[in-house]
């Protein structure tokens, strides 16, 4: 059974490979605009957004303690927008379980938590982004009852 809590330090080493494979995800659907394989935070980046409270990360880890999956969140809110409400959100940076420990329900679990998280600090709603290309994950946020907010678009020239 696995549990979910706050990063940690010595989490660093699996972080950095679960980094990767979702580096790998993008590069292979999108290699014109994602390097692989690369890390979208480094070693030296991870302490600082650890310790950050505005940046929880959490970790789903086995019996063991050993990383299995993370949920990079950040805290947003925009005080005397013109335009937007003044309300908390927290949004998903990146959600990876690693590869051989897909289709487990850890991913669920992790973002389960994120949401009584959210609830919890006074967050009026969860966000995210997910690559067109990652059809995977499309599909699984979908099923946790995510919609559409804004989409983006592009046209190559």
């Amino acid at each position: 059974m696995n549990s979910i809590r706050r990063a940690e330090a010595k989490d660093i080493p699996q972080i950095l490979e679960l980094l990767v494979q979702v580096c790998m995800v993008h590069h292979n659907g999108r290699p014109d605009l994602f390097k692989g394989p690369a890390t979208k935070y480094t070693a030296e980046q991870l302490p600082a957004i650890l310790a950050n409270e505005k940046t929880p990360v959490f970790v789903s880890v086995n019996e063991q303690d050993v990383t299995e999956g993370y949920a990079f969140c950040i805290l947003k809110q925009l005080p005397d927008d013109n335009v937007l409400t003044d309300i908390k959100t927290l949004y998903i940076d990146d959600l990876c379980v690693f590869e051989h420990l897909r289709g487990k329900h850890i991913g669920r679990s992790l973002y389960e938590y994120v949401l009584q998280y959210a609830r919890s600090i006074g967050c009026y709603n969860v966000t995210l982004n997910v690559w067109a290309c990652n059809e995977s994950a499309l599909r699984f946020y979908e099923s946790c009852g995510l919609v559409p907010q804004k989409i983006g678009m592009e046209k190559i020239l």
